[in-house]
């Protein structure tokens, strides 16, 4: 029997236990790490979910601790289980746990897809941010157009009571409610709703597919980060950012998806560069020459765009895309200069609590406002820091 640790952040790691570990007699996972995504650690991944092996739950540590907890479980296997991190990245969390003497795992798609009894068409990217959602809400409704019931599975984003959370349906606003949705929760499901389009999502994606093949003619996966689709496709569409020309082939696993996409969507390219959108396309043909390739638009509206026009304004962006997602700016700042901000001001100086030691981990955020609300207690502090900023307008985007 091979002790395991899976290194996470409340996401693919859970998946992989789900699928390739939970009912193993031949494993122990002894614990998952969590970062990226606050105050995941110091819980438990819980026996309800845990399954026969797990009468206790899985212990959840921060990723700091990771050496600690190798020697402390004598543990032969460590499992890189999270997304949108470079190769590089990769590499050095492989050398740490190499040189505590572990091996250093990367599970596959083969090993961690669920087969649908529905055809299943997944939309991912090379990096978060890079228009996954809107892309997925095209497919969509093109689908609903044709006659087709469809339903969308959201990559978790399970921040709360994960019993709770195993399999989560949403089909109106009052069930973003219900289940005490965050912000950036609610950001990627309210579009669908508005669409007609119901939103499945939660830990087990296992029951989830179960549940929602009930209702579906056609299952789309809405990725999350840049990680690979929990189901096995029928089709695969990956969308990629010519505004971070080059990280197609330096981010893991978005390399994975440009890879094996039979369909890759290049986005927005009425703002991108024509020498960056050239390098996508010629990273395309290099690694995936038999990929269909479309190119997009990706066009910005914004409601009382007048307005903005010499006003000093605070821009707050989408969380996961300006903090690993290593964007500087994302479509509040493209809309505040498009519409004639006199001025884009600096929101270090209004931060408080968990939002300013966010500014603290990614410096090269000086610009703009991380819409960070994974807990009650961090939406209260980001509207603190909106109501403290020193602006005659906010640009949400």
């Amino acid at each position: 029997m091979r002790n395991v640790i899976i290194m996470g952040a409340a996401g693919r790691d859970f998946h992989n236990f789900n699928t390739y570990y939970r009912d193993n007699p031949a494993y122990r996972v002894k614990a998952f790490t969590a970062t990226q995504i606050p105050d995941i650690e110091g819980r438990k991944y819980p026996a309800a979910l845990a399954g026969r092996l797990y009468p206790q739950g899985i212990p959840i540590y921060a990723e700091e601790e990771l050496v600690s907890l190798i020697k402390k479980h004598k543990v032969k296997e460590v499992v890189f289980s999270y997304s949108d991190v470079s190769h590089e990245y990769v590499m050095h969390k492989a050398s740490i746990v190499l040189a505590a003497g572990a091996s250093y795992t990367l599970l596959g798609p083969e090993d961690t897809m669920i087969k649908s009894k529905v055809p299943v068409i997944s939309i991912c990217a090379v990096r978060t941010g890079s228009g996954k959602s809107q892309t997925t809400r095209k497919v969509g409704l093109i689908l609903k157009e044709k006659g087709r019931r469809v339903v969308a599975i959201r990559h978790p984003m399970p921040y709360g009571d994960l019993v709770k959370q195993k399999a989560q349906r949403f089909a109106t606003y009052a069930d973003l409610d219900k289940h005490e949705c965050t912000i950036e929760e609610r950001e990627e499901y309210e579009p669908h709703i508005d669409k007609g389009i119901i939103v499945y999502a939660g830990v087990d994606y296992g029951a989830i597919l179960r549940q929602a093949e009930r209702e579906a003619d056609v299952v789309l996966w809405d990725g999350g980060n840049n990680d690979f689709s929990f189901y096995k496709a029928d089709l695969e569409i990956v969308v990629a950012d010519p505004h971070r020309a080059g990280h197609e082939l330096l981010y893991h696993p978005g390399e994975t998806n440009i890879r094996r996409a039979q369909v890759v969507v290049v986005n927005k390219m009425d703002t991108a560069e024509k020498a960056k959108v050239k390098q996508v396309l010629d990273n395309i043909k290099k690694v995936n020459p038999s990929a269909t390739v479309i190119k997009a638009k990706s066009p910005i509206s914004i409601r009382g765009g007048k307005e903005i026009a010499g006003k000093r304004v605070l821009v707050i962006e989408d969380g996961p895309t300006v903090t690993h997602g290593g964007m500087a700016y994302g479509a509040g700042v493209v809309a505040a200069k498009k519409f004639g901000a006199a001025e884009i001001i600096d929101p270090r100086p209004y931060a408080v609590g968990s939002i300013r030691a966010t500014f603290e981990k990614y410096p090269h955020l000086d610009r703009v406002l991380p819409a960070m609300g994974y807990g009650r207690e961090q939406v209260e502090e980001l509207g603190a820091t909106i109501d403290r900023a020193d602006c005659d307008l906010v640009v949400s985007a």
